[in-house]
């Protein structure tokens, strides 16, 4: 566990009060081509110093309403592959489950256990990402990062993936083969009708929903720091509009958010995005659910920020 980290530079609510809880978990064992996932949390945490309290699309300052706790990281080195995912499993599981989860990895082998502790009923799982990742196992491991959302199949959960552009020909059978998994292909999103019909997808979805963000789903022109960076990718915009998408779906349950892969760079802007990503979930999220029409008493309250 590491030392107490914040968002905002705003002081921690108490766990069983918070609105939201954001867990970093900078676990970095089986990338395979740039290193330095593992500093992805910190680097986000440290560039939301520099963000405004006021996020401009939804219009509000969600931190006015929402009460933020970030959490201690999960950060246990000295375990094997699997006694570290059944040890995530089980520290999300007892996390309270009423609230709003994002996880700052990290590398996108984290995402399947908390998805399993956070949705143990099934869903639907929501993919950012310029890779499938649904290899059944890499290097000699099923919990390598290029096997995430084969784990996720596995347990039956459906699966939307947006932005894919880089997947093995075996992948590419599997996607073609299981009718519930959904795969927007990069540049055929580029066509507004699929990308319409896909924005529409997600504003119908019914249920419980994780979303995942691979920051390598991104044009690496606007986020280099990445692990495993492609050509091509979602625009900022396109970006934000799948978060609005699904935030303001009233028939689903967000059950939580994990933003992945980040590499920090150094003009930190891969890191401000990473942070401007968590303020976007926030403000969607609390504004979605009328948190804005409640009393302001979250986390900014009392906070100097001239």
């Amino acid at each position: 566990m590491s030392q107490s980290q914040s968002f905002l530079s705003l002081p921690n609510a108490p766990v069983e009060s918070a609105d939201a809880l954001i867990l970093p978990v900078p676990y970095e064992r089986t990338v395979t081509y740039k290193p330095g996932t593992r500093q992805g949390p910190a680097a986000i945490l440290a560039a939301s110093d520099q963000l405004e309290f006021y996020e401009e699309d939804a219009g509000w300052c969600p931190t006015e309403y929402l009460k933020l706790a970030v959490l201690p990281s999960v950060d246990v080195d000295f375990l094997s592959e699997q006694a570290f995912h059944d040890h995530l499993h089980e520290h999300v599981k007892k996390l309270p489950g009423d609230n709003l989860l994002i996880a700052l990895g990290g590398e996108h082998s984290v995402t399947p256990e908390m998805v399993f502790a956070r949705m143990p009923q099934g869903g639907t799982v929501v993919q950012i990402d310029a890779h499938a990742d649904l290899r059944p196992a890499y290097h000699g491991s099923i919990y390598n990062h290029a096997c995430p959302m084969n784990r996720i199949r596995q347990r039956e959960y459906e699966l939307i993936q947006i932005g894919i552009r880089s997947l093995h020909a075996n992948e590419a059978e599997l996607i073609a083969q299981d009718k519930a998994i959904t795969t927007y292909f990069d540049r055929t999103l580029q066509r507004p009708a699929i990308w319409e019909r896909m924005i529409q997808q997600l504003a119908s979805l019914q249920g419980p929903v994780w979303l995942t963000i691979d920051m390598d789903g991104f044009d690496p022109a606007l986020i280099a720091g990445v692990g495993t960076p492609q050509p091509g990718g979602l625009s900022w915009h396109q970006g934000v509009e799948i978060i609005e998408t699904l935030m303001g779906n009233e028939d689903i349950d967000i059950c939580g958010v994990d933003i992945l892969e980040l590499v920090p760079e150094p003009s930190r802007v891969s890191d401000m995005m990473g942070a401007k990503l968590v303020q976007k979930c926030l403000s969607f999220w609390g504004k979605a659910r009328g948190f804005h029409k409640g009393a302001a008493n979250g986390s900014q309250i009392g906070v100097d920020d001239e």
